[in-house]
């Protein structure tokens, strides 16, 4: 590839590098209050590891709405705090729901053919590695394009394109 055609592809997704790098930083600082949440209530109780995931990404939720809502999408057009609100634990509500999935398919299906799937490793593996990379790809596609809106173009603009 030449530096031009770089320099080219460069400037057509800027946008979006930039906000999936911190949409990347935010998801980081989410995913070690989740890992860690996670991993002391399954010290705490392993019996119930969906129980554990389930608050573990409640909190870090909050966590991350805060920090896409206040500086990844910053520049995006503001609707209501309610409606973005809603709809971003709607989605995540969405993303825990494969992490879940993904963590009952491994604790209790494979869980019920070897019981090192029911381990604390086993079932941070599954949650916070496999399950969350799944939820991850559907929640920046959902946040960026029901949540945080981008504004409409401006005729101007949108005659050149």
């Amino acid at each position: 590839m030449t530096p031009n055609l770089v320099e080219r592809l460069y400037q057509r997704f800027r946008h979006i590098l930039h906000e999936l790098g911190k949409f990347g930083v935010v998801g980081l600082f989410a995913y070690l209050v989740d890992s860690a949440i996670l991993a002391y209530l399954v010290a705490e109780d392993p019996d119930r590891p969906l129980l554990a995931k389930t608050i573990s990404t409640v909190v870090s939720a909050t966590v991350a709405f805060v920090g896409n809502r206040f500086w990844t999408w910053r520049h995006r057009a503001r609707s209501s705090l309610t409606r973005e609100y809603l709809l971003y634990f709607g989605f995540n509500a969405a993303g825990l729901g494969i992490a879940l999935a993904t963590l009952g398919l491994t604790f209790y299906g494979l869980g019920a053919v070897s019981p090192i799937f029911q381990s604390p490793l086993a079932t941070f593996i599954s949650a916070q590695i496999v399950g969350n990379a799944f939820a991850t790809v559907f929640r920046f596609w959902a946040y960026r394009r029901f949540v945080f809106i981008a504004p409409a173009p401006a005729p101007a603009e949108a005659a050149t394109r």
